[in-house]
């Protein structure tokens, strides 16, 4: 089985004020990740600076920091074998012009600004976002019956 991994997943407030916070998230699930961690956040500031902290010498950092901070958002935490490239390739190009038509923002999205969605693109910024976004009491271990039929068994 390959690497069980957790990683990161931010519907922005682009995604909550458009409804699709659902279908979103009903993809990630029907592919056979496991939702460990899910909660509704209105992100202040240092948060938001924080995850952005990579970028802050960038002339757009404000703009990202108005925009995660503008609207209530929902963080996941996804765990399955390769999580964190999967995710990244089901959320698609970030330039929404880019994105593969079948991936979330080649299907929803129009504008970069405007993207819907986030996803940790290593394991170690998913370790440093989840640490972020969730206290370790709010992500769960829990086994599921489908696992079966997703996973590869264990020798």
């Amino acid at each position: 089985m390959a690497e069980l991994q957790r990683t990161l997943l931010l519907v922005k407030p682009d995604g909550v004020q458009r409804q699709l916070v659902g279908r979103v998230i009903s993809r990630f699930e029907e592919r056979g990740l496991k939702i460990v961690g899910l909660k509704l956040i209105h992100a202040d500031r240092a948060l938001a600076e924080e995850h952005y902290a990579v970028h802050r010498e960038r002339p757009f950092f404000k703009g990202l920091v108005d925009f995660i901070t503008s609207s209530p958002l929902v963080a996941a935490c996804l765990e399955g074998p390769n999580a964190i490239a999967i995710v990244r390739a089901m959320n698609g190009a970030t330039r929404p012009h880019e994105a593969a038509p079948g991936s979330i923002r080649g299907d929803f999205a129009v504008e970069t600004a405007q993207n819907l969605v986030h996803a940790s693109d290593s394991p170690e910024n998913a370790a440093a976002e989840l640490a972020l976004w969730f206290r370790p009491e709010e992500l769960l271990d829990y086994s599921r019956e489908i696992d079966r039929w997703v996973l590869a068994p264990e020798d």
